[in-house]
């Protein structure tokens, strides 16, 4: 258990706006395609957003990402996917001081981010589909938002067959990062690698808790990233808990790395950081902590970029792919 701090788990330890992605994102890949408990209105489908940023920082260029689902027919819950949909941001106020009306702030197009390994498509609007046909969020990149504090995003979505639908969905904008950031050193970290004999093999990887025991992916768990920052070797990390992720990001963004390791190894380090070191004590790993434990609160996937200088370049939450970050192993 780590030293100092209490066990925690992913169920009640993620936040708030997280918990209702995953949990809806869960709900409606267990549908099957009739077999949910939502309801539609009256009045046709129900488009639901779901804020899916872990954090999101005023007054430079954010990466805004909002996961879609539509009630399309009684107990029918469905992801929203492909294509792109309008995003509108307004300001709601702060702790001290809600405003009476929402100021109008940015408007972005948001493009569909895909979890790694959904089958290709060429269509250009947005679809309702099931897990195996397509499943993932839309994310606008560059949004500036001018202060902190509570925000609201108004997605519209011209969804094929169902015609053009709205929601809106709620999130926080901060003043400083609470987690690593691009331009802050990294954290020296000594993470788990294949030459740690002072843990179980699920703490380095939570697949290896599974079959045969071995580490699927042993090129992700040759480096610590405090080697790879004292030898100025640039590192690629992901943070992730391919068996136990609420949200089920976290196998497919772990496959995405291993594909960028077999193609750009001669460029950087790659790494994976288990987020458990026993998850049915609900006991971190110490790695894991370190970048991503704050104020009792976990948020898993994450990906960081650290430069050969040992400062973070960039990082991606919760889902990224892989032409979000192709380009920057490209530029290394």
């Amino acid at each position: 258990m780590i030293t100092g701090m209490p066990p925690i788990g992913t169920r009640r330890a993620r936040p708030l706006i997280a918990a209702a992605l995953a949990a809806a994102l869960v709900g409606a890949a267990c549908s099957g395609g009739g077999t949910g408990t939502t309801t539609p209105t009256a009045t046709g489908p129900t488009l639901t957003a779901l804020a899916a940023s872990y954090e999101v920082l005023a007054g430079e260029p954010s990466r805004v990402i909002v996961g879609l689902l539509v009630d399309v027919g009684p107990d029918d819950r469905r992801f929203v996917s492909f294509g792109t949909v309008r995003m509108r941001f307004s300001f709601l106020g702060t702790q001290e001081e809600s405003l009476d009306e929402p100021e109008p702030g940015a408007e972005a197009e948001a493009a569909f981010l895909a979890v790694h390994g959904t089958p290709d498509t060429d269509r250009a609007q947005p679809i309702p589909t099931m897990p195996s046909e397509g499943r993932g969020v839309y994310g606008a990149e560059g949004v500036v938002f001018d202060r902190a504090g509570f925000w609201e995003v108004e997605v519209t979505a011209d969804i094929e067959v169902l015609g053009e639908l709205r929601a809106t969905a709620a999130f926080e904008v901060t003043d400083e990062p609470i987690y690593p950031a691009p331009g802050q050193p990294a954290p020296r970290t000594e993470n788990l690698t294949v030459d740690s004999s002072d843990a179980p093999r699920a703490a380095i990887d939570s697949r290896a808790g599974t079959g045969d025991g071995e580490i699927p992916d042993p090129e992700l768990h040759e480096w610590t990233i405090a080697r790879a920052v004292e030898e100025g070797r640039p590192a690629l990390v992901v943070f992730s808990t391919p068996v136990f992720c609420i949200s089920q990001f976290c196998g497919p963004v772990t496959d995405l790395v291993q594909e960028l390791a077999a193609e750009y190894g001669d460029r950087a380090a790659f790494i994976h950081v288990e987020i458990w070191r026993d998850f049915q004590t609900e006991t971190v790993n110490r790695g894991a902590a370190e970048w991503l434990l704050r104020e009792g609160n976990l948020t898993e996937p994450w990906l960081f970029l650290i430069g050969a200088d040992g400062r973070i370049v960039a990082r991606w939450d919760n889902l990224f792919t892989r032409e979000e970050v192709e380009p920057y192993l490209r530029d290394l």
